[in-house]
């Protein structure tokens, strides 16, 4: 038998947290299913000390813990499993749940989030939130007065190289080719930035460290000469994988995956199905762009709710 529910948030980080926040309290009776990683990339950051409200900082868990707490006072029923599957060619969005449960969803606000991509190397996941990461904007401050390194070639990597570059004496940008994959103008500041040293041919083997970052080896791929470099942060910004497989098909895409929406607005190509947050935001990822995209999506679901109600009654008359 097939569940059905007004409104159905997939995904569990600041966009859906918040889009149920707004869902509830607007008696939307949202479930929202957290996914695979319950409170999304913020778990994986130690600290957060740009978003409003907190004045200390936080870490990313707790304030995860917070935004579930507060969704969960207005009444949100939260799941802690996976959306595997959709089916969204009828005016009834069917989705299933990974052990197999069928729901109908009048509405379906999609906040699945993006995973930074690594490079797979064990020394990176152990030094993880100890010196190693996947957002400059984020973790930059930590390491003010201190080197660093950047591993990629396309605009993130030079976004990030540049960012830091304002923040750190040092900036190592590791690029495995003869040239960078990031736009002309990125290109450029990156060149003019003189505290931005460009390796080129040059990849990481490993990170060094046992409590913190305290050195980087590398290769050069076309000598196949090793060296150290001597740098406290290791930042990997080779792109990011946005978590949108299940959608494939049926809502409108880019090339990378990401979910488009019309506009000024969260809604998709599909009536009723709105997405929030990283999976349809490649520019800004912060957390606080995410619940602002959160809250736009409830809002619109809202008025798409509203807006059909009042169609069922005049027909019914």
């Amino acid at each position: 038998m097939a569940e059905h529910i007004k409104c159905l948030i997939i995904g569990s980080g600041p966009a859906g947290y918040t889009a149920a926040v707004y869902a509830a309290r607007a008696n939307m009776n949202p479930v929202l299913y957290t996914g695979q990683q319950p409170g999304g990339q913020l778990t994986t950051t130690t600290e957060v000390e740009n978003y409003p409200g907190y004045p200390d900082g936080v870490t990313g868990s707790e304030m995860m813990e917070d935004f579930r707490k507060q969704a969960e006072r207005f009444g949100t029923q939260i799941r802690y499993e996976m959306i595997t599957k959709v089916d969204f060619s009828g005016p009834v969005h069917k989705v299933w749940t990974e052990s197999g449960q069928e729901i109908h969803a009048d509405s379906v606000i999609i906040s699945t989030g993006a995973s930074a991509k690594w490079l797979g190397l064990p020394s990176e996941q152990k030094l993880m939130n100890k010196g190693v990461s996947a957002c400059a904007v984020c973790d930059g401050f930590f390491f003010r007065g201190k080197s660093v390194a950047v591993v990629g070639g396309g605009d993130t990597a030079a976004e990030e190289a540049t960012y830091l570059a304002k923040l750190c004496p040092e900036v190592h940008l590791l690029v495995r080719r003869d040239e960078l994959r990031a736009s002309k103008i990125m290109q450029d500041r990156v060149f003019k930035t003189p505290n931005v040293k460009v390796h080129w041919h040059t990849e990481a083997l490993e990170v060094l460290g046992e409590d913190g970052v305290t050195g980087l080896r590398v290769i050069n791929n076309q000598t196949q000469e090793e060296s150290i470099l001597n740098v406290q942060g290791f930042f990997v910004a080779i792109g990011h994988q946005p978590n949108t497989d299940a959608f494939r098909g049926w809502l409108d895409m880019d090339e990378a995956g990401y979910i488009k929406t019309i506009p000024g607005t969260s809604r998709t190509n599909i009536e009723g199905v709105f997405a929030s947050g990283d999976a349809q935001d490649k520019i800004y990822r912060q957390a606080v762009t995410a619940a602002g995209t959160g809250c736009m999506a409830a809002l619109d679901a809202e008025r798409y709710l509203a807006a059909k109600e009042i169609e069922e009654m005049a027909e019914a008359h």
